[in-house]
């Protein structure tokens, strides 16, 4: 049998939101040719057997249509609109079932002109040989910057797309809570499924069962391990014991590819040891601190150094750190603890438009990117304004290997009490994460609560 992932009952926003989408886009850039390629499908080992085909994200916000083979182009100086690509054959209607034409789908998203794909070359040089100003946005697919050939992408287009995609609507925060509430289920469930004997991958795999089950995808792939300090822990294969905490950071997509993204930490025998409580309830502390300072016109970058003093003061309450919180911050020793950034934007992308550039998305020209270690991996430092969707969400690691490198060099000690962190060096990590809109007055937490507090995250993980 030969797979496809082209469908016909697609989710769509109604009509007139990709047409005011699009010409909200072509207001901000006054000219040229704009090309805005989607996906294809990507094989897994031979081309009748591809991965499941994921709709290029600014494709899907303009255009809306989740199939593979689309190319969309934008005349801005003849005022005209036109999508690229080939009607199903005999051949692919016996896979497939029947299919639309382009010319039909096309319309539902306000489109009235198509071609065949082969079409879109002579297009593409003709506007070459004419001088004309060709907009593309950087390319991830391989297979894309093969068959474009077009060395530069276009700043001028990449900041209008960042621009609008940045603030949510109405329509995307229901879909972002849609996700949410399939999330809730998830992480509800992997907290009563948390037992020892079982293994990691038996509970990931439930996550994503409930996902599929509820019609949707998973936003990116669980991380799902007791292995806490590792913070992008790619496997599921441990197997849990009486003791252990457990990183859960998953989420589900909405229908219309919106992410969602939470981060929860579980007691395996259904109670936190003190150990455990001190550091939860230090990283549940900078998360509210972060929530409740997250407004219009704050700098992330400055909730991401809250965040991180409120996390030194808790550690300096336990012994293993001292000095000045704000000033271990500013030296960069919490980095030893928290070397990564406290959220990030997300959207149709769980870290939102990050192929088209962080320096552009999480920056601006008057707020650059610090370079050291640790804050160099915040993908969000900028003005926060309302409509923006940010994941938040501190945490905690005690990685033994970075604590060798730090000890042996003498990094921070005037910050670091190294002797007591022996102590502590196998603790794992862990951390919280919910995901907020900005609003005019300050924020909201999306979607439907999800166990948090010690007490709620026990009674589940026991029950």
């Amino acid at each position: 049998m030969r797979p496809t992932s082209s469908t016909t009952d697609d989710n769509l926003f109604p009509r007139a939101v990709y047409i005011e989408r699009r010409e909200r886009l072509k207001a901000r850039v006054p000219s040229g040719l704009m090309l805005l390629p989607g996906n294809d499908e990507s094989p897994m080992n031979y081309a009748a057997n591809p991965y499941p085909f994921r709709q290029d994200s600014t494709f899907l916000y303009y255009f809306g249509l989740d199939q593979p083979g689309l190319t969309a182009v934008i005349d801005l100086d003849e005022g005209t609109e036109r999508l690229f690509g080939n009607d199903p054959t005999e051949d692919d209607l016996v896979w497939t079932g029947p299919q639309p034409p382009l010319s039909n789908r096309a319309q539902e998203v306000g489109i009235a002109r198509t071609a065949p794909a082969d079409a879109l070359e002579q297009v593409v040089n003709q506007a070459a040989q004419q001088g004309r100003t060709i907009h593309l946005l950087p390319q991830y697919r391989p297979e894309n910057v093969l068959r474009l050939r077009i060395q530069e992408p276009s700043v001028e287009l990449i900041k209008a797309v960042i621009q609008q995609r940045s603030v949510k609507s109405a329509e995307e925060i229901e879909q972002i809570e849609a996700a949410l509430a399939v999330s809730r289920e998830m992480h509800t469930t992997a907290m009563r499924m948390a037992r020892p004997g079982v293994a990691e991958q038996h509970i990931a795999g439930a996550m994503e069962g409930i996902a599929v089950a509820r019609g949707v995808r998973l936003a990116f792939p669980t991380i799902f391990s007791k292995r806490g300090e590792i913070l992008h822990n790619p496997t599921c294969r441990n197997t849990l014991k009486a003791g252990d905490i457990v990183v859960n950071d998953s989420g589900a997509e909405s229908p219309l590819h919106y992410a969602s993204d939470v981060s929860r930490t579980i007691p395996v025998a259904g109670r936190f040891s003190q150990q455990q409580k001190e550091i939860y309830s230090i990283v549940l502390q900078a998360q509210a601190k972060a929530i409740a300072a997250t407004k219009p016109g704050i700098e992330w970058r400055e909730v991401h150094r809250l965040a991180s003093v409120t996390l030194m003061e808790g550690l300096k309450a336990l012994g293993l750190t001292r000095g000045d919180p704000a000033e271990a911050v500013a030296a960069g020793a919490h980095t030893l603890f928290f070397p990564c950034g406290v959220g990030h934007m997300m959207g149709l992308d769980v870290h939102d438009m990050e192929a088209l550039g962080e320096e552009y998305v999480g920056y601006t020209d008057a707020v650059r990117r610090n370079p050291e270690f640790g804050w160099r991996s915040l993908r969000l430092g900028k003005a926060v304004e309302p409509g923006f969707v940010i994941t938040v969400e501190p945490g905690i690691y005690f990685m033994p290997h970075l604590i060798d490198r730090w000890k042996a060099e003498r990094k921070c000690e005037r910050f670091i009490d190294y002797s007591r962190l022996e102590a502590w060096r196998n603790f794992g990590g862990l951390r919280v994460e919910d995901d907020i809109v900005v609003t005019e007055a300050g924020c909201r937490i999306l979607g439907p609560p999800i166990a948090k507090s010690i007490d709620e995250v026990e009674a589940l993980a026991s029950a």
